[in-house]
């Protein structure tokens, strides 16, 4: 019993609540067309101008391009990132930016320094590293199914 329960804690000592998330950007296409709708009702036009109101609402709606990604602003110091550069991930903690040259150190090690072009990296596979709310809230939830456990153990 008490092997189980060690293995128990030493499971949940290496579960950790925070991940690497890639940011998804803000689609902005919607608000444009509700912006466009409260131009037609609320200025009078005729029908001729009606039409070439509707055709630019249709080119503001119609699907763009993203935007480009500016990784410089992306990766701010002294935050935790996954980054994907030539096809090999790093875990990074970013130290500065020096041109347009990153400086940063490995994660795992502070002695490591690591430095790259901004054109090396993969902006989109940069993942920052966030607190993950469903992952703590399944740890919470096995950690008072333990306890009721426990409790209703020595209680038997």
């Amino acid at each position: 019993m008490q092997k189980k329960f060690y293995l128990i804690i030493i499971l949940f000592s290496l579960v950790s609540c925070y991940t690497y998330q890639v940011k998804k950007p803000v689609d902005n296409t919607i608000d444009t067309k509700k912006e466009s709708k409260k131009n037609l009702a609320s200025v009078d036009v005729t029908p001729l101008e009606m039409k070439s109101t509707k055709a630019e609402s249709q080119k503001l709606s119609s699907p763009q391009a993203p935007a480009p990604i500016n990784v410089q602003e992306k990766l701010v110091p002294n935050k935790n990132f996954r980054i994907d550069v030539d096809g090999k991930a790093y875990k990074i903690i970013v130290d500065r930016w020096e041109g347009d040259s990153l400086v940063a150190h490995s994660a795992n090690s502070h002695k490591k320094i690591l430095k790259f072009h901004k054109n090396q990296i993969d902006s989109e596979k940069i993942a920052e590293k966030r607190f993950s709310k469903p992952i703590a809230d399944i740890i919470t939830i096995a950690v008072y199914a333990g306890i009721g456990v426990g409790i209703w153990s020595l209680l038997q």
